[in-house]
């Protein structure tokens, strides 16, 4: 059975760091795309980070201030988020699918995100 726990989440100032954590069990992260997801009221759900074994990107809204990487030995999901702003508040989901091969590369597609948390709320205020 496929469970994405994230945890993390808080309450900031602006310029302060949190660091989420998506736990995962049922399948190993290092082998499927990997990805944060975040989405504030009124607002479209944003593809913050995505990885796929050491290949990452990023958003550029988040470009230079987050990071996403594996923890393999606790099969976790990370997120590491400085220099935060207003305007990162948001519920943030941990999200995993399938990888595609495009006749080139493996390369992780937004559609392809099949399993989901239940999110975590990250709300940076000034």
């Amino acid at each position: 059975q496929v469970q994405l726990v994230e945890s993390g989440g808080g309450s900031v100032q602006t310029g302060g760091s949190l660091r989420l954590s998506c736990a995962a069990s049922g399948f190993i992260v290092s082998g499927r795309c990997m990805a944060w997801f975040r989405q504030a009221p009124g607002k479209e759900r944003e593809q913050v980070g995505t990885i796929l074994k050491t290949s990452t990107h990023y958003a550029e809204s988040v470009k230079g201030r987050f990071t996403v990487s594996l923890d393999s030995a606790k099969n976790t999901l990370l997120l590491q988020m400085n220099s935060l702003n207003v305007e990162d508040t948001a519920m943030y989901f941990c999200a995993a699918g399938s990888h595609y091969w495009n006749g080139i590369v493996y390369i992780c597609r937004t559609a392809d995100f099949t399993y989901w948390g239940q999110g975590t709320q990250v709300t940076v205020s000034e």
